[in-house]
């Protein structure tokens, strides 16, 4: 089959954990049958790569869209790169859409090219409110193109059984086929990685147990609530925050007031790791951790939970 992946996050873009769906989703599909499959990713990016059947290809169209306020800038970009990307697709058997990001294209390659589109609900904008903060009315935008998006699909990929029944009670998705795929992590990857040197390299104390946190600076993380709490900890533990990528200035300017009021209110280490971490480093925290911290407020299934119980934590 021709199977074209449409999708905000590829590498060496990453930022969340559609992105790790996807990397590890389009390597196995291209495995499949002795590579008989040809597999076709457009994403939002620079890349242009091949690698036997497995073509990836970033869209970047230089064009600045008008607005009616500045923070509906990423929902124009978006729309942009779709139009982009349905004239992209020259054909298709399965057209999968990954985040509202690229369903407009999705909806839109089904139409023009005849293939059938599955989609795969890594979230559900009606239950992110916090998006308008980040889009304004933008987030209106997003709301509808997802709704439309769904209500288009032929077949639907829920990450989790709360995932299914969300999508059925939010949309008439009665068209399309709707099933429950766990996401998977690759266990060869991840796995125990002990060495403490990298701890030392990054200002944590290798003597010292330390909660872990792993996650994007947004509302959806719970990382706020997460350093909030901090000072009721043990004196000797050690907080480890892998956090970066924030939804916006402002609540990255909050995260940082935030950890500095931690800072004073506790003697408790407070290491915050604002840069993208190495893969390899990621797993060496997770195995160090005394405990990892998933504080999400809304989590369709959080990758992040199986990647560090690999690393047996």
């Amino acid at each position: 089959m021709k199977i074209v992946i449409l999708t905000n996050e590829y590498p060496p873009n990453v930022y969340g954990g559609a992105g790790v769906h996807v990397e590890y989703l389009t390597r196995e599909l291209a495995a499949l049958d002795n590579r008989q499959h040809e597999i076709e990713v457009l994403c939002f990016g620079e890349q242009d790569e091949t690698d036997d059947n497995l073509r990836v290809r970033g869209v970047a169209p230089d064009v600045e869209l008008p607005r009616q306020d500045e923070r509906h800038a990423k929902f124009m970009d978006a729309m942009a790169r779709d139009l982009v990307m349905a004239g992209s697709v020259a054909d298709a058997d399965i057209i999968h859409g990954h985040t509202w990001y690229s369903h407009l294209a999705g909806c839109l390659a089904k139409q023009l090219t005849g293939g059938r589109l599955v989609l795969t609900t890594h979230s559900l904008e009606p239950h992110r409110p916090w998006k308008r903060e980040q889009l304004g009315r933008g987030y209106d935008g997003s709301s509808w193109v997802e709704q439309t998006a769904y209500e288009t699909a032929d077949g639907v990929v829920a990450v989790s059984g709360a995932m299914k029944e969300d999508v059925q009670a939010l949309y008439d998705v009665g068209g399309a086929q709707t099933e429950v795929i766990h996401n998977g992590i690759d266990i060869d990857q991840y796995r125990p990685r002990p060495d403490r040197s990298t701890l030392a390299e990054y200002g944590v104390d290798p003597d010292r147990p330390f909660v872990l946190f792993v996650g994007r600076i947004t509302r959806q993380k719970g990382i706020l609530h997460l350093v909030e709490a901090i000072h009721h900890f043990d004196d000797d533990i050690q907080v480890v925050l892998c956090a970066g990528a924030p939804d916006t200035e402002e609540i990255g300017a909050e995260m940082e007031r935030r950890v500095e009021t931690a800072r004073a209110e506790t003697d408790n280490r407070i290491v915050w790791l604002a840069e993208m971490l190495p893969r390899e480093d990621v797993i060496t925290m997770y195995t160090h951790a005394s405990v990892f911290v998933c504080p999400s407020v809304y989590e369709p299934f959080g990758i992040i939970n199986l990647e560090a119980m690999a690393c047996e934590t």
